[in-house]
Parts: structure tokens; C-alpha cells; sequence
């Protein structure tokens, strides 16, 4: 099996991993009222340290494909984590997949298809310096905490921070990655023990925001996520470790409508929840669920949380 398709194969199981462990903190999140830090409580439950061990597992694949991927093609991949979460709401749901989910799903594949093509590219050999991954570090912080700061819709701004956190590792754990299986110096260097506390610091980070972020529901906060993630770490790919898409200007082009076929994709199924709730008449069509399509009124907590236990079933299971 060659690198890319083994890279490939790791990012799929990592996303199907990520997935369960999505469903699970929404799980969790739904359970704390509003004003409550819920740490203790988080501490103390099952569900969250199932998540934590399904994030552990999915991140470990993760890092062994980011060995034998670059992070064009690796982070992208990320996006089936939402194609996932479909037919897992669905069968928890104990309902057939609706054909704008399948619609979603296609375009998400669709678009992703275009970006394997484009992204192919050799197995990583580059990695940041120190003072590279500390620049790199910084900046992401500053971005954080303006996204984190009080205000309005919290939960789709704690999403975007959370992509930002995780892609941002992603792109930090390449290096530690390469760095310690290049063989060409010492195992723990001040490089290694550096990024990889950097790395630490983000996962965890992206995971408290994440958890933050899923008490508004699963598929809107999942699907800023699931944008937000690739963005940051092809940036840093492109920008930093010399990074090429394939093809010249034609392979940007591709993989620039690819981008929009799966964003618009990961659109059509953060909203398909919504609408299969208005079809199932739980929901009248001005009232939204929470989280679901940001500035719209939000519907009465009951009828939130027999909709969305109707349509995905994260709620119940």
C-alpha cells in the first residue's frame, strides 16, 4: 500500500472515531444549563471520558497518518467526521437516512475527491523550527481569545476556536512526528519537547472548546469544526513546510471548487436536521433548532429537545 492511500485509510478510521466522540460530548453538553461550568460534572461522567478516550484513539490515527500524509491531504479527510455523524443520528434515531442528508453527504465527497486529487503529494519531510512553532502558537492564541471573549452566539465562536486549536496541532504534531522518525538527531531535542507540549496544550484546548460549543446542538458547531480545522492547519503547510497542491494552476483551481463542493456540502447537512424536524412537524417553519442555523429565533426548550432526539437521537441513545 502506498503512503497516500495509507494515510488515506488511517483518516477515515480517525474520523469515524472522532464522530462517536462528537455524538458523545453533545451528549454531555445537553445536560449542562446555561451558567454552569459543568467541570466537575464532566469529571465525574462516563460519557465524557468515553469522548476523551474515542478524541485519544481518533488523534492517535491521526498522528500516524500525518506520518505518511501531508497535511493538504490529511486535514481535509477531517470533514467526514460530519458524514459520519449522519447514518450514526440516523440509526440511533431508529429512521432512514432523508435524501438531503444523502444529498449532503455526496456533495461532501464529492468536493473532498477533487482535494485528494490536487493534494497527493509526498510523504512530509519538513517541519517548523522553534521559533516557527512558537510564532505559530502565539498567533493562535490571540486568535482564541478574541473568539472566546463574551458575547453573542458563543457556541458557533467556541466552534471556530476549537478548528483553529485542533488544526494548529494537527500541523504541530507533523513536526514532532517527523522530527522524532527522521532519525537525523536526538530523540527528545529541545525541538521535540517544545512543539509537543504545544501540541498538548492545543488538543486539550480544542477539546474544552469543543465541549463548550455542543451545547447548542451537534450540527452546526460539528460543521465549523469540521471548516475551521483544515483551514488553520493548510495555511501553516502551504506557508511554513513547503507544501504544494499538484497540477499547477489547474490543480488550485480544482482543489479551490473542491473546497466549496464539500463546504457547501457540510452546509446542506447541518441544516437537513431542521428541515427533517419541519417535515416531521415538531418544528413550525420560523422557530430553529439551537445551533442549527445561527440567527434565526431558537424554538422553546421542549419542543429543541423532542425534535432533535426525533431526528438524531443523540439525546436518547
Amino acid at each position: 500500500m502506498s503512503a497516500t492511500l495509507l494515510a488515506v485509510a488511517l483518516s477515515l478510521v480517525s474520523a469515524a472515531a472522532y464522530a462517536a466522540a462528537a455524538v458523545a460530548q453533545e451528549r454531555l453538553a445537553s445536560r449542562v444549563h446555561d451558567g454552569e461550568s459543568g467541570v466537575l460534572r464532566m469529571l465525574g461522567s462516563g460519557v465524557w471520558w468515553s469522548s476523551v478516550g474515542l478524541n485519544a484513539s481518533a488523534a492517535l490515527l491521526h498522528v500516524a497518518a500525518l506520518k505518511y500524509g501531508p497535511l493538504t491531504l490529511v486535514q481535509p479527510l477531517g470533514a467526514l467526521t460530519l458524514v459520519a455523524a449522519v447514518p450514526l443520528g440516523a440509526r440511533l434515531a431508529g429512521r432512514r437516512v432523508t435524501r438531503l442528508e444523502w444529498r449532503g453527504t455526496g456533495l461532501t465527497l464529492i468536493g473532498l475527491g477533487a482535494l485528494l486529487l490536487t493534494a497527493s503529494g509526498p510523504a512530509p519531510d519538513d517541519t517548523l523550527t522553534v521559533p516557527e512553532a512558537l510564532v505559530v502558537a502565539a498567533a493562535t492564541m490571540a486568535v482564541i481569545g478574541v473568539l472566546s471573549r463574551p458575547g453573542t452566539r458563543p457556541g458557533l465562536r467556541h466552534a471556530t476556536a476549537s478548528g483553529f486549536a485542533s488544526g494548529v496541532a494537527s500541523a504541530l504534531t507533523q513536526t514532532v512526528t517527523v522530527a522524532v522518525t527522521d532519525r537525523s538527531g536526538p530523540l527528545l531535542s529541545p525541538q521535540v519537547v517544545i512543539v509537543a507540549v504545544l501540541v498538548a496544550a492545543f488538543a486539550a484546548g480544542g477539546l474544552l472548546l469543543s465541549q463548550t460549543a455542543y451545547r447548542g446542538g451537534l450540527g452546526a458547531p460539528l460543521a465549523v469544526v469540521t471548516l475551521a480545522n483544515p483551514v488553520a492547519a493548510s495555511v501553516i503547510g502551504v506557508a511554513l513546510l513547503g507544501e504544494r497542491l499538484q497540477g499547477g494552476i489547474g490543480g488550485i483551481l480544482l482543489a479551490v471548487a473542491g473546497a466549496a463542493v464539500a463546504a457547501y456540502g457540510v452546509v446542506v447537512l447541518t441544516r437537513s436536521p431542521r428541515d427533517l424536524a419541519v417535515e416531521l412537524g415538531e418544528l413550525g417553519p420560523g422557530p430553529s433548532l439551537a445551533g442549527a442555523v445561527p440567527g434565526q429565533p431558537v424554538a422553546p426548550e421542549g419542543a429543541r429537545g423532542t425534535a432533535r432526539s426525533a431526528v438524531s437521537g443523540l439525546q436518547n441513545a
